[in-house]
């Protein structure tokens, strides 16, 4: 295809991409407020978390009520609007992953094909995972944040900032939970060895409770250390899936996992002797 044609194509998995996007977007609209097939409306899980937390570290009109608070007449809409967009983009995902891959595939060959699967499937699961753990440390991070004072003073959270730090905090937990399959990939292609990764142990380990520590967006103890623990646990296991995949290929190549990398390969036995006719 020429440079003309691949834009034209591009421009059409675009456009079908974004209309998946925008049915999804009209979906997550309507569940806002209605609930879809026995699941809970969109803003009663939203503020499940917010909900859970006792009557007396959050401001409501009454000991019972829990709503969030909008300041202007547009808050409400807004709200409603960022949750909708986020479902549906969510909601959406196998239009336009599907669209995605559809312009990709025709340049990779089978096995590029079967390695990119691999990759996008696991990191789905990974960071599908890290969202919903970050959904169920919510509450608790709430709890400290806003019970650590609630003898003096109560909290009143504007729906745009509570919608930011879940949606911050799922993102964050999400792309945290990426670092263990980026680790898998860097050895599968040679760039790290186990025995590398084994005697980097511990700096891995500071370094997912430092990356914890700045990327959460609370600020509370209880997310960053759920996140540092999450990532310790995942990284050790990255860590031994490569302790195998170098095991497999030891035994497929003895004796050149300990070459140095400025060593050159051992060269087959063969006789230098011509054979004389």
């Amino acid at each position: 295809m020429s440079v003309l044609d691949h834009l034209l194509e591009l421009r059409r998995r675009l456009a079908w991409a974004l209309l998946a996007i925008a049915v999804g977007t009209v979906l997550g609209f309507v569940w806002y407020e209605n609930s879809v097939l026995g699941v809970p409306s969109l803003g009663s899980l939203l503020i499940q978390p917010y909900c859970s937390l006792p009557p007396s570290a959050r401001a409501g009109l009454n000991g019972t009520d829990c709503r969030l608070l909008a300041t202007g007449p547009f808050d409400q809409f807004l709200l409603r609007v960022k949750v909708a967009a986020t479902a549906g983009v969510v909601l959406s995902a196998p239009g336009w992953l599907g669209q995605l891959w559809a312009f990709v595939t025709p340049g990779l060959r089978s096995r590029e094909r079967r390695g990119a699967v691999a990759f996008i499937s696991t990191a789905s699961v990974l960071f599908a995972g890290g969202a919903v753990l970050a959904y169920l440390v919510v509450a608790q991070a709430l709890s400290f944040l806003l019970m650590i004072g609630n003898s003096v003073q109560t909290t009143a959270l504007r729906g745009d900032e509570y919608y930011s730090l879940v949606l911050s905090l799922m993102v964050v937990f999400g792309v945290g939970f990426l670092t263990p399959l980026v680790v898998v990939m860097l050895n599968r292609v040679g760039v790290v060895s186990y025995r590398k990764l084994a005697s980097w142990r511990r700096a891995m380990i500071f370094g997912a409770f430092l990356f914890a520590g700045i990327a959460t967006p609370g600020g509370d103890p209880i997310s960053m250390g759920v996140l540092g623990a999450a990532l310790c646990v995942l990284l050790e296991l990255a860590i031994q899936v490569c302790r195998l995949h170098d095991r497999r290929r030891a035994r497929r190549d003895p004796g050149w996992e300990d070459l140095d990398d400025d060593s050159a390969s051992p060269l087959p036995d063969a006789d230098p002797t011509p054979e004389r006719s």
